[in-house]
């Protein structure tokens, strides 16, 4: 023998070809890559291009395929707009639909013209300014009085101010009604959440807020330094915020807390408050069903239970913030400050804890 060791040589003919194989894109990933495009984008994802896209690619589940009965859902500012869209979507769902407003003859009226589109509804009305604490308290009481349990609780009041004001209490007009208010709703309604299994808080905010940091010295403005549209913003980053908190806060007790924007919605109130807006962007704008789609599907999905504490635009969780400044800003010392200034300002007196939760 030669004293080579024996070995297995291969030989191909024609030599071996390594081919790369890439994956076919999947309908999943396609939607992924298109929802960040639109988001990096800004104007199609809050448009109505980003729901159109989404709702197609992502294959939402219809709303009118939820079934609500036994449920009662309270919505405030539900008298024109996106809260009317949102309580007439909710009602043909069959929940019984309690509507807070603080125009006695329009909350009536709304009410009586959807009884009318959706035959069968059960829908109540309770009067109370969101801003007022007092008619906050009575609001709540007359609340629990009629339902045992409430399945969902909905933060919708809010319009855009451009002159100021104060609320009965001497707070600014708009944070008054779209934090004040609600946070002291949300914590009288403890009880009647805490008594429906899957209960949920949701917060009605807007794209407006990322353009403001988390300052709360900066909250409640004077006559002096008054701007609408940065009051608004202010108020509605507060919401956010207050969302993550209170969903640390309410985990334990079994009630979920999201908020969501509705993208660019056209509206009474975009109509009266932002007309350059409307001009321009006009035909692109969200219709108000589209726009508060989300809202409803939190309110009615149970997949919406799987986590706390999000900022939801179509049906997808979104990050809190687009520039380092308003990051900076969302510290846990300013998240614990806002939470003892609502307390403080809605005068809640029975050591409600501050929650832990990280920006």
């Amino acid at each position: 023998m030669s004293g080579e060791r024996p070995g297995v040589v291969i030989r191909a003919d024609p030599p071996l070809r390594i081919k790369s194989v890439v994956p076919k894109p999947t309908p999943n990933s396609i939607a992924r890559v298109t929802d960040h495009a639109l988001e990096l984008a800004i104007v199609p994802s809050f448009t109505r291009i980003g729901y159109a896209v989404r709702s197609r690619l992502e294959h939402w589940t219809p709303l009118d395929r939820y079934d609500l009965t036994g449920r009662v859902v309270v919505i405030t500012g539900a008298t024109s707009g996106l809260g009317r869209a949102a309580a007439r979507m909710l009602a043909e769902a069959g929940a019984c639909v309690e509507i807070v407003a603080r125009n006695e003859p329009k909350a009536r009226a709304v009410r009586d013209a959807l009884l009318a589109e959706v035959p069968g509804s059960t829908i109540g009305v309770v009067v109370a300014d969101t801003g007022d604490l007092d008619a906050v308290r009575s609001a709540a009481a007359e609340l629990m009085a009629r339902h045992r349990r409430i399945d969902a609780l909905i933060h919708n009041a809010g319009a855009l101010d451009h002159e100021f004001g104060r609320s009965p209490q001497g707070i600014e007009r708009t944070v008054s009604s779209q934090v004040v208010g609600p946070f002291l709703l949300t914590h009288l309604l403890r009880p009647a959440l805490r008594a429906a299994p899957g209960s949920r808080v949701l917060w009605v905010a807007s794209g407006g807020m990322y353009s403001q940091p988390l300052r709360v010295a900066d909250l409640e403005a004077d006559a002096d330094n008054y701007d609408g549209t940065a009051a608004y913003a202010r108020a509605k980053r507060a919401q956010v915020t207050l969302a993550q908190l209170w969903g640390a806060a309410l985990q334990p007790e079994g009630i979920v807390v999201h908020a969501m924007h509705p993208g660019w919605a056209d509206t009474p109130g975009v109509r009266s408050s932002l007309p350059t807006f409307r001009r321009i962007v006009g035909p692109l704008l969200r219709t108000p069903e589209q726009g508060i789609d989300t809202l409803v599907w939190l309110a009615a999905d149970d997949r919406a239970r799987a986590t706390t504490g999000e900022f939801w635009l179509d049906r997808q969780p979104r990050s809190l913030h687009r520039t380092s400044s308003t990051r900076r800003s969302d510290t846990d010392a300013e998240r614990r400050r806002l939470w003892e200034w609502c307390i403080d300002r809605a005068q809640i007196t029975d050591g409600l804890p501050p929650p832990v939760a990280e920006p």
